[in-house]
């Protein structure tokens, strides 16, 4: 009666795990993660085009600030972003970052940023995912540049 009942056991396991695992395998996903140095160019009309080295998984990245406004504790910006990676990845995000003024320090913001991907914009060894991802950092708008970390997890 126990043979029976652990052979019952046991072979109820496996095939919650064949279920599990197969059901794990239906996405694909990647941590990505690491640091960046962005630097805020402005254009003739105004805007700010913003250009990065990056170490981690991604290498490089641009992107521009398509409108921002005043909040009470600093900045609110919505950004979009295009990321490169050394093995010829490429993604679009649209975003939103928040900047809140680090007190006594001019024009310098805590900076935090959420990534959206936008799926059909990926490509090469990117295509198809999606999600979103964040980083944190420090950014001094007078001397136009900054540090951040950025991670998350990203399927497709």
């Amino acid at each position: 009666m126990l043979k029976k009942t652990m052979q019952n056991l046991m072979i109820s396991s496996v095939l919650s795990a064949a279920v599990i695992s197969g059901a794990q395998a239906g996405e694909n996903c990647m941590q990505i993660g690491g640091t960046g140095m962005p630097n805020f160019v402005p254009q003739d009309d105004g805007s700010m085009t913003i250009v990065a080295p990056l170490s981690g998984s991604v290498k490089t990245a641009s992107g521009k600030i398509t409108s921002q406004r005043k909040t009470s504790t600093g900045l609110e910006m919505v950004m979009e972003h295009y990321f490169m990676t050394e093995k010829g990845g490429f993604m679009h995000t649209r975003d939103l970052g928040i900047l809140t003024a680090v007190p006594g320090k001019k024009n310098q913001y805590m900076i935090e940023i959420t990534y959206h991907i936008q799926k059909e914009s990926t490509s090469g060894v990117l295509k198809g995912y999606s999600g979103e991802f964040n980083s944190a950092g420090l950014v001094d708008l007078e001397k136009l540049n900054g540090i951040i970390r950025y991670s998350g997890e990203i399927c497709k």
